[in-house]
């Protein structure tokens, strides 16, 4: 099983826009990724994202490269307990995808890889992807990353 871990595309400031819409770049980074992501055949069942729209608009943006569809999840802002999420995908055997912030991307990656939120086993990008891959064994590793300016 597969769980990708994507951080949304890099979006404006709370001043410049409350609500915090992705940015042309914001954008065009995730479209690159998504692209990127089709070609590498990466095909979740589901792909969840937070409330926020900057989060929203990034899994829209890929889930039109790879044909499906996103869905809200609740639990995934920058601050929420990572556990719950935890404990959901670690008994799935589907691959899922997580479209979210930091914080939260960051302590839950730490936590399935090490059991300890604060290790900070992986560092993220905006609009990049953070494979892990749960072994037979149920421990987890990270077995890949995608950033925009890697493709």
């Amino acid at each position: 099983m597969r769980l990708y871990l994507v951080q949304h595309g890099e979006a404006k400031s709370e001043a410049e826009d409350p609500e915090r819409s992705l940015t042309l770049r914001g954008e065009e980074e995730t479209r690159k990724i998504s692209a990127a992501a089709r070609k590498l055949a990466i095909r979740p069942v589901r792909i969840y994202h937070s409330g926020k729209k900057r989060a929203r608009q990034t899994a829209g943006i890929i889930a039109v490269a790879i044909d499906l569809t996103s869905q809200v999840g609740q639990g995934l802002n920058p601050n929420d307990d990572v556990r719950p999420w935890a404990e959901r995908v670690s008994g799935e055997t589907e691959d899922l995808m997580i479209v979210g912030h930091l914080p939260f991307l960051e302590k839950l990656a730490s936590f399935l890889v090490s059991g300890d939120e604060a290790a900070k086993v992986v560092m993220f990008r905006y609009s990049g992807i953070v494979c892990l891959e749960k072994e037979e064994s149920g421990r987890w590793a990270v077995d890949r990353m995608i950033k925009p300016d890697n493709i």
